[in-house]
């Protein structure tokens, strides 16, 4: 596996220094300041480059930017209104642009609205770390009573939907700001304005796409920009929906193996890859990861390497991000699963037989606590991760112990 590492740019309080001391061999990023839907110009792309490029002394760093993570895919695209045929033509420009570059991978994601959704971005643990969550109670509290989306309450069994009625009567103003500001963090963007108008926008802008004409447009999209990228050499790479299963009556599209096979079989061409995210999609009790790394490895262009624990067995309901061998993915069987297919990307002479991998998230621990950084994304925390999964590595690599 080739350990990589998610950097915000010169913002990111976790620094190229920090990265580097932590045994990081390659850098995955992306312009953020850049609108969506608008091409990523070889100047912009240049400039992060170099920016990762040096120390704070000015010393060369040795690393390169080699995964974008992600190049966003515009809600117009997704519903196909407006300027959706403009905005496929500017990312297939910013895809040939970041080839000429020398990068050759992009994760993006098809989610419609949100990225990813938590109601807790600093859950204490019982040794005082602390680490994101996601509770379907509270969530329901904010959809119903919060935001007040119309027809929210059928969305959720009765003793989700009268627990959440309790807490939410039990919260206070400041409270309620926080849970609706925790959910809409993962709104792109939203960290610096949204507002509960603002969503219900969105969210009414998908009234006609239904989970089938999602899939529809998904492949669409596809048919554009796959051929492109198996032209030129670059690898694409769905994430899959976090959490994996249906939310704000949003359709999801990238939830399940069945999900990722479909994706694949739409456009079936090697460039059309997936991201494993172990986090994500281990959200589900019925994602079976070493399986789906197995059987689905051929198109893993991508991999997230993180641990959730859940309270039940609900395919929809709540978990908390674990540590990264400490949650409910075997996560010695995931990365042994990663290193047979390797070793058969190795025999078979393919050129991308080492997969990036990055230790997906991480609990706040030791001096992550009060140094706001982005949630999950902590120094410390993702180095522990990080140290243990290259453990593991390690271990099963071993010749005579292996």
């Amino acid at each position: 596996m080739r350990h990589t590492w998610r950097w915000f740019g010169p913002k990111d309080r976790v620094s190229i220094d920090d990265m580097l001391q932590a045994g990081v061999q390659g850098v995955v990023t992306a312009l953020h300041h850049v609108p969506t839907g608008t091409v990523w110009t070889p100047g912009e792309i240049a400039r992060r480059q170099a920016e990762l490029a040096a120390m704070a002394d000015g010393t060369p760093s040795g690393l390169a930017w080699e995964v974008v993570e992600s190049l966003p895919v515009s809600e117009a695209i997704k519903t196909q209104t407006g300027d959706w045929r403009d905005h496929v033509a500017h990312w297939i420009a910013s895809m040939r642009n970041l080839k000429d570059a020398g990068i050759e991978v992009i994760c993006y994601n098809f989610m419609p609205v949100l990225d990813w959704t938590r109601t807790d971005l600093a859950w204490r643990r019982p040794n005082g770390a602390r680490c994101m969550r996601f509770d379907f109670t509270d969530f329901a509290a904010f959809d119903i009573h919060i935001l007040q989306r119309k027809g929210a309450a059928e969305d959720f069994p009765e003793e989700i939907r009268d627990e959440a009625a309790r807490r939410f009567a039990a919260m206070d103003e400041a409270r309620r700001e926080q849970l609706a500001g925790n959910v809409v963090f993962g709104l792109p963007g939203a960290a610096e304005h949204f507002t509960l108008d603002g969503v219900r926008a969105l969210l009414d802008s998908y009234a006609p796409v239904t989970d089938t004409v999602l899939r529809r447009h998904f492949h669409d999209f596809l048919e554009q920009v796959a051929p492109v990228a198996q032209q030129i050499g670059m690898r694409l790479c769905c994430h899959p929906d976090d959490p994996p299963f249906p939310l704000l009556g949003l359709p999801r599209v990238m939830s399940t193996e069945a999900d990722y096979a479909e994706r694949m079989a739409a456009v079936d061409l090697p460039a059309n890859g997936i991201t494993l995210c172990s986090g994500s999609l281990g959200a589900r009790p019925d994602n079976d990861l070493p399986g789906m790394m197995a059987r689905l490895g051929d198109r893993v262009h991508f991999l997230h390497l993180r641990n959730v624990r859940r309270d039940g067995d609900a395919l929809r309901g709540s978990f908390f991000e674990d540590e990264h061998l400490g949650g409910q993915t075997d996560m010695v069987a995931l990365v042994a699963a990663v290193l047979r297919e390797e070793a058969r990307r190795r025999a078979a002479g393919r050129a991308d037989r080492t997969i990036p991998m990055r230790p997906d998230h991480g609990q706040d621990i030791l001096d992550d606590i009060g140094r706001g950084g982005q949630p999950g994304y902590p120094a410390i925390g993702r180095l522990k991760g990080l140290a243990e999964l290259r453990g593991v590595e390690r271990a099963l690599r071993h010749g005579a112990q292996g």
